[in-house]
């Protein structure tokens, strides 16, 4: 009997309870000829082929070739050539290889199992040094993933005396030992403080937590691995898939409780996209959170990347929000010295791919969670050293993609997961610049200068949202849809449209009565040119994109597009403007709720959105708002003029901040300005309190908005209106040590420095 290629089989079958494994334990039987070249052990189900694992990889089981002689084994490979080994697929679909006295043996059928009332987990005693391991494996060296031991940045200011680090009194290993303790040397100036977990917070219930999430799971654990690694992993590849299924290969003890939650949590998302799974009772979600978010609160005492791992997971769940943990991980990515350049670290190179994508995945989840929460951010660019992701940084390729419908395609992952990051260091920018209370104050004292001002100072950002725009990537468009595949470039847009509303709000909460009635006309334009934009996308959405990862700020960046309506709704001095805006902040919400039933997360996006306007908009006047706004706008210079609610955002310049976009923005708040003239619409904020005349093509916002075709502001980047005197002009300044946007094309964005060895 052999098996075609095309011929399905359960990730689950190739897990058992306990059996008879003494009777096959005592038969003596040679191995296929696929387990012979494996070297694996060869499992037949009531003495029938093919074998277990010849079934599994759906491959025909044969018994044709003579043994071959006995060979002296080789030195153990090195961690790099480790690296090519079997496909990450193969490790994924191969069972455990443990002894059948333990009684693990492959079973007849999943639903057998399924019916039982209980099931057997694997009870195989966690590897306690990885250094020790013998045979080929990832993680004899790593610093960040040890199973016994937890490591600690040693800061300048420590009491370590850092001259005393720089001493030759380090063993081959790069360590000395203190006590329990040991000093590890990274490189010439950088070293970690490592300590054993044993004593640590809850540590001895560590093996009964693990336990207990996979039997939560069980024995459906393995098919929520694959899962996750088809559909979230390619968009968000925090993990190193690799080092993820040679642990599990091994047994599930060797991982942080809360990672291993995390990863099931998320993968149950998309239980029905497993056709082994689809019409199978779904595990207890609840109850692994709880375990999850538990065991969270026991493993920042002795924090590994894992811990970092494992927090961002859980706040990437449909109804993940807190700003808290945020902050916690930040903390611990320091810890971890995830904030430093690992470049010429001496730790193993897969291990410097995998911190640096970890330090842009927080360094994204503090600024994003800075905008969508109102909170300081806690990452300054005055310490970050973290250098730009490069193609080596990112261990899977195309060659490890899944084939099955609803996977993610890794390609367009990969670069999905850079652009983010581009995108996310122009917005730390507009936080710096006009969300601080550092930049509240300082609209305050330029509240006489007009909005000039405030446009001027947000042109930089403006220019590069447009060439970031103008720069993406092909494969990542929205009509760039796979047949079958699922694609998260979806939160990718609504990120760009949440950054450039972020633009207009400050704008629009600064116009005042101080300023030229054209220039408000064209900034209330430019804003609702940009509404409408953006609710043409959400109302484009497909449903590859709607069942596909989103990232854990999107369900809020739905709802600020609805904020954006009230604001402009709130601030219209005409009836016939009001109306528009209330009836379009009815057609988003109605939108929502259509696109909801496509994506579960929608729904807390329309929660967020009722709680925030549906009681505050009834207060806006049925007549003309016109007393509202114009009291608003009368006296910029006190407090009460300007929006009580700006965000108190960081000091948090990203360190690069040059990026594109082919769509005019402004800023996110308007503080009223004042003139002591009215100046003509093109005129610069150098130009605006003086009588001179003003060149129109300097005003880099009066040009653009002036546009009244949509498709323009969304089009190709010289139709915009964007290239005229105001694209050469200087002063938009040099951006900090990071992404070099303007030499990034293709698919490969990320370059430079940073290159892992």
């Amino acid at each position: 009997m052999s098996y075609r290629l095309d011929q399905g089989i359960s990730p689950t079958e190739s897990y058992s309870g306990q059996g008879d494994a003494a009777s096959f334990k005592n038969r003596s039987r040679r191995p296929c000829d696929s387990c012979r070249r494996r070297k694996s052990r060869c499992e037949l189900v009531d003495g029938a082929t093919p074998c277990v694992l010849c079934r599994f990889h759906r491959q025909e089981c044969t018994f044709k070739e003579d043994p071959q002689p006995r060979k002296r084994k080789a030195a153990s490979l090195s961690e790099e050539e480790t690296n090519n080994t079997n496909s990450s697929r193969d490790s994924l679909r191969r069972p455990p290889q443990v002894s059948s006295d333990k009684g693990w043996i492959p079973r007849h059928s999943f639903l057998d199992v399924a019916h039982r009332p209980s099931h057997q987990i694997r009870q195989d005693p966690p590897i306690d040094d990885y250094a020790n391991l013998k045979g080929p494996s990832l993680l004899k060296k790593t610093l960040g993933l040890q199973n016994h031991r937890h490591s600690r940045f040693i800061g300048s200011t420590s009491e370590y005396e850092q001259t005393l680090l720089e001493l030759d009194a380090y063993n081959d290993k790069d360590e000395v030992p203190i006590g329990v303790s040991a000093l590890r040397k990274v490189n010439a100036t950088d070293a970690f403080i490592l300590t054993p977990d044993e004593g640590t917070r809850n540590h001895e219930d560590e093996i009964v937590d693990l336990d207990a999430i996979e039997m939560i799971v069980a024995p459906h654990g393995q098919a929520l691995i694959h899962l996750y690694f088809r559909i979230v992993h390619p968009s968000f590849p925090i993990l190193h898939k690799k080092v993820f299924l040679e642990k599990y290969q091994r047994t599930h003890r060797e991982f942080s409780p809360p990672l291993l939650a995390a990863v099931y949590i998320l993968a149950l998302n998309w239980w029905s996209y497993s056709s082994d799974l689809a019409l199978l009772p779904k595990p207890d979600v609840p109850k692994l959170e709880k375990l999850a978010f538990k065991t969270v609160n026991d493993i920042i005492h002795r924090p590994k990347l894992s811990t970092i791992q494992a927090g961002l997971l859980l706040l990437q769940r449909p109804e993940g929000d807190s700003w808290a943990l945020t902050s916690q991980l930040v903390g611990l990515g320091q810890d971890l010295g995830l904030h430093l350049d690992c470049s010429n670290w001496r730790v193993p190179a897969w291990e410097r791919g995998l911190r640096k994508r970890l330090a842009w995945a927080l360094f994204m989840q503090d600024k994003w969670g800075s905008l969508v929460h109102g909170r300081p951010s806690h990452i300054a660019t005055t310490d970050w050293e973290v250098q730009p992701l490069s193609e080596s940084d990112f261990p899977e390729s195309a060659a490890d993609e899944d084939d099955e419908d609803g996977s993610t395609e890794v390609e367009k992952g990969r670069t999905l997961f850079c652009e983010m990051i581009t995108l996310t260091e122009i917005l730390a920018v507009i936080l710096s610049n006009f969300y601080t209370l550092k930049a509240e104050q300082d609209i305050r004292m330029h509240a006489q200068d007009g909005v000039r001002w405030i446009l001027e100072k947000a042109k930089p950002s403006q220019l590069a949202l447009k060439t970031w725009f103008a720069q993406m990537p092909a494969i990542l468009k929205m009509e760039n849809v796979a047949m079958r595949k699922l694609s998260s470039t979806g939160y990718l847009h609504l990120g760009y449209y949440a950054v450039e509303i972020t633009l207009h709000r400050r704008i629009i909460r600064s116009l005042s009565l101080l300023d030229d009635p054209s220039l408000i006309s064209i900034c209330r334009n430019a804003a609702r040119a940009r509404l409408v934009s953006a609710m043409d996308f959400v109302q484009g959405l497909r449903p590859e994109h709607l069942q596909s990862f989103w990232y854990s700020a999107s369900k809020y960046c739905f709802a600020l597009i609805g904020s954006f309506v009230s604001l402009l709704w709130v601030t219209a001095q005409e009836k016939e403007e009001a109306e528009f805006y209330k009836a379009k902040l009815e057609e988003y919400r109605w939108t929502l709720r259509l696109s909801s039933k496509s994506a579960d997360f929608l729904e807390r996006a329309i929660s967020m959105l009722a709680i925030s306007t549906g009681v505050l908009v009834k207060a806006i006047p049925d007549k003309s708002n016109a007393e509202f706004a114009a009291a608003r706008m009368r006296n910029p210079t006190k407090p009460q003029a300007m929006s009580t609610r700006a965000h108190a955002f960081p000091d948090s310049r990203s360190h690069t901040q040059s990026a594109p976009t082919n769509e005019y923005s402004e800023s996110e708040s308007y503080e009223g300005q004042t003139t002591e003239h009215t100046p003509d619409i093109g005129e610069t904020p150098e130009h605006s309190a003086t009588n001179e005349d003003f060149i129109p093509d300097h005003l880099w916002f009066a040009n653009a908005a002036q546009l009244n075709d949509i498709s323009a502001v969304y089009g190709e980047s010289s139709a915009a209106g964007m290239d005229h005197d105001f694209m050469s002009m200087p002063g938009i300044g040099q951006v900090g040590d990071g992404y070099d946007f303007q030499a990034f094309g293709g698919h490969e964005r990320p370059s430079g420095s940073g290159d892992v060895e």
